[in-house]
Parts: structure tokens; sequence; C-alpha cells
């Protein structure tokens, strides 16, 4: 093991889209645990939209990071040195942990995973916030039914994959929008999603939507916002469900994201329109991980990931969030587990 950590700190609140000078990388000794601590060797690193959110200094749902402090966010790694009696060295454990090679942590902050269940990028995506993030919104507010039509944005980003399939187990008709030929096909031919919308292949969304969508849309899954959700909201049923996961389509504008007046739409239609987080769901997380991990030992949920290589790579990984880089959850392999 080197002597020597290195972290990632938020070097500026950046202006419009983040660059390369938005981080700063340095080095510090390891830290010894001490009683009731461990030591944990970060494996893989989670890098997701909401981030963008805490580098500025906006009120939000959760503390923005602060300038020149550690990033921080979801990590699975392996316990290398432990004072606690909860864990063992080769423990596998994912928690919010700072973005560094290693961290010392009390042993509450992190909990034990099974790579035997599945793999431990699992962890961070269909079996973690991702999943669950995915069953609550679209179960809890989307409600989906059978024979319903199911609409998705953002639909080949992590969330929204697990959004589609959760909707096709409970005998909806799921529409996916997505961004190039590659994530359509994949929606469709991999997880049976029935129809697609390229939307930067059509010359009149709303139109591709409603001949896709014939019967009209009971349930839309908003992950990105701006002019997507725009031309979905034409073509809204009546009781019609809108889980607002996202607005990633705004997160870099240094303007006000202004668009069509929604208001008429939801009284025409009686829709409801709920804006929500995954930490809403917190004392029901037990019960959505188990329903995620049967679904997928049974073969009724699968996952996409993009691995970017290299704890040096981290930025170039969260930067391509925002150009649509990543199919399914986008992480970082920052090590090897030792077994």
């Amino acid at each position: 093991m080197p002597e020597t950590n290195e972290k990632i700190l938020l070097a500026e609140r950046p202006e419009g889209m983040p660059s390369h000078e938005t981080f700063n990388y340095q080095e510090e000794p390891i830290e010894q645990p001490q009683d009731g601590q461990v030591l944990v060797k970060t494996i893989y690193l989670s890098v997701d939209p909401y981030m963008r959110g805490r580098m500025s200094s906006a009120k939000s749902y959760v503390e923005p990071f602060g300038v020149n402090e550690v990033i921080n966010g979801s990590v699975a790694g392996e316990v290398v040195e432990s004072k606690s009696s909860l864990f063992e060295p080769g423990d596998k454990v994912m928690g919010m942990l700072a973005w560094k090679r290693y961290n010392t942590i009390e042993d509450a902050a992190v909990r034990k995973i099974d790579d035997t269940i599945a793999p431990l990028s699992a962890y961070l995506g269909i079996l973690g916030i991702t999943g669950l993030t995915a069953y609550f919104g679209m179960l809890d507010i989307g409600k989906p039914a059978a024979g319903e039509t199911v609409v998705i944005s953002g639909a080949a980003g992590a969330v929204g994959m697990a959004a589609g399939q959760i909707a096709k187990l409970r005998g909806a008709r799921v529409v996916g929008i997505a961004g190039t030929n590659k994530k359509t096909e994949y929606l469709k031919n991999e997880l049976g999603f029935d129809e697609t919308v390229n939307y930067n292949q059509v010359s009149d969304l709303t139109a591709a939507l409603a001949e896709a969508c014939p019967k009209g849309v009971d349930v839309y899954f908003d992950n990105v916002g701006g002019p997507v959700s725009d031309a979905v909201m034409s073509q809204l049923n009546d009781f019609s469900r809108i889980p607002v996961c996202g607005a990633i389509s705004s997160y870099n504008k240094t303007e006000a994201d202004v668009g069509p007046r929604v208001q008429p739409i939801l009284v025409k239609s009686r829709a409801l329109i709920q804006g929500f987080i995954v930490g809403d769901y917190a004392s029901r997380f037990q019960e959505g991980s188990e329903k995620l991990a049967a679904w997928l030992s049974e073969g009724k949920l699968t996952y996409e990931e993009t691995i970017v290589e290299g704890f040096e790579n981290v930025p170039d990984a969260f930067l391509g969030l925002f150009t649509g880089e990543n199919l399914g959850k986008q992480l970082v392999k920052v090590s090897e587990p030792s077994k």
C-alpha cells in the first residue's frame, strides 16, 4: 500500500459547463485508522448529474460542496485495515465517501456488500441509489398500470433504463427518448422498450412523440426537462402522473431556463407532477433493495455501465455526463480488489 493518498477538491464554482479547471488534485498522507475506524481503498467511484448542483452555492436539497474542499459521492471499495469489530480486511463496502484513493472513516459510514451476488459496480447502479431512484419514482409516483403508456426521457441513462424496465414489469407500454441511434437501438433491442425516439434525429419532436404514443401519455418519468419535456407535456392523458427526477438540460445554463407554461396543460389533464429525491424514501431502502436484487437474480432486470479507468480521469467521466457519452451508469474504476 502506498504511503501517499490522492484526493480531488472543488477548485471553483463553475459558471456554465464545468471544465478541468473545476477540479484540483492534491496529495496527502494516508491516515491510519483509530478505534472504531476502517481504511477503505476505493475500487469504483460514481459520478452523477446531481453533483453539478452541489458545485453551485444555490440553495438545494443537499449542501453544496465547499470550494477547496474534497468532493464526495458514492464509492464501492475494500477494507484494507480495520480497527472495528464490524469489518475485516478484504470486506467489500459502499458508502458516501470522499473522492480519494483511500478513505479513513468511522465504521458507521459504510455498509458491507456481497460481490458474490452481483459485481461491486452494480451496488453503485442498479442495486444502489440509481435503482432505488427508478424504483420509488416509477412505482410510488408514476404508478403505471397494465396497458398504459409510459414515456421516459434520458432513457439510456442509468435511472431511465431501470425505470423503463420496472414499468415493463407492470405491463405498461414503454417509450424511451434518447439522443443517439446506438442508445435507442439498445433500449429497444436489449431492454425491450416498445418504441423509442431519437430527439436529435427528428425535425418535430412533438409530432414524433405523437406517432410513438398514439394513445397519449399516462406516465412521464422526467430526467431532463427542457424542450424534450415541453414536447411530452403536449401528449398527456387525463390523470397522468409525472415523476420529476432531474433536469439535466438546464444544469449548466447561465440564464433562466424559460419554456412554455405548463399550468393550462396540467389543469386540463388533471395531471399530477411531483418532484422527488431518493432520500425521501430512506426508510424504505431495504424494501427497494430486496425487490431490485430479486428482479436482477431472476433475469427480469438488466443494466449497462460505462466505466472509465483511472482516478486521474474522474473529471473526464463527470464532464461526459453532460455531452451524452455514457450508456447506462457512469463509473470510474480506481483500483483492483485484492481478491
